[in-house]
């Protein structure tokens, strides 16, 4: 019998499906078997459940009524719905972050920027996005946001950013890395110049193209698991 506590196996299994997933190891809507994960894992039935309904909550699995769990389809309704939400709340908490930012808030944005256009988009030769480059991109863009200063909101832009992180990396296997940095250097620009208006703008264009690039992520995806 395995020794280890209950919850550090959960956890770890948990992480080892999440990386799994948000990497590309299994495509869009691929049955994920609960038993044939736990034989390979090592471990029981229950810990692999407990692990694919944590990841249900954060949008990296799909629970099917008496079909089991499956890895989330590309074509989902929900990638537009989150996408639609984001760019709802996002552009109206730059504009108040614009409004409120103080010089803390300025050198915060750069120093996120700095610090993306510095790290690596890929590990290596793969497509994938590396973890590195994804706390990076997440930094980025609660730095623009910081200046709102309001829990609430941010709160909820942290809660849609865990939702989408498979349809950002989905999105990025068909977007090249300088597009994606050219997209951010023009949102560091308009938010330090407090042009609000031009921020706003641009950050609702840089949501709606995640999804918008959703269309290529099947074969996209496919390819990258070769």
């Amino acid at each position: 019998m395995d020794p280890t506590p209950v919850i550090s196996r959960s956890a770890r299994v948990y992480g080892t499906l999440r990386a799994e997933i948000l990497d590309g190891r299994f495509a869009p809507g691929q049955p994920l078997k609960p038993q044939d994960l736990a034989d390979r894992l090592g471990v029981s039935l229950a810990v692999v459940r407990e692990a694919l309904l944590r990841l249900v909550g954060e949008g990296l699995a799909e629970r099917l009524p008496n079909r089991g769990f499956t890895a989330p389809k590309a074509d989902d309704r929900r990638w537009e719905e989150l996408s639609d939400a984001r760019a709802a709340l996002e552009p109206q908490l730059l504009r108040l972050a614009i409004a409120r930012g103080d010089a803390a808030w300025e050198a915060g944005v750069r120093a996120a920027f700095r610090e993306l256009d510095e790290t690596p988009v890929h590990d290596g030769d793969g497509p994938q996005v590396s973890d590195a480059w994804s706390r990076a991109h997440h930094r980025f863009h609660r730095a623009l946001l910081e200046g709102c200063d309001n829990r609430v909101l941010l709160d909820t832009f942290e809660r849609l950013w865990r939702l989408s992180e498979l349809a950002r990396r989905w999105s990025a296997l068909g977007s090249p890395a300088k597009a994606r940095l050219g997209e951010h250097a023009v949102l560091e620009e308009a938010a330090l110049a407090r042009d609000a208006d031009r921020a706003a703008a641009a950050l609702a264009a840089h949501l709606h193209r995640t999804t918008a690039l959703l269309g290529r992520s099947g074969p996209a995806v496919e390819d990258a698991r070769r």
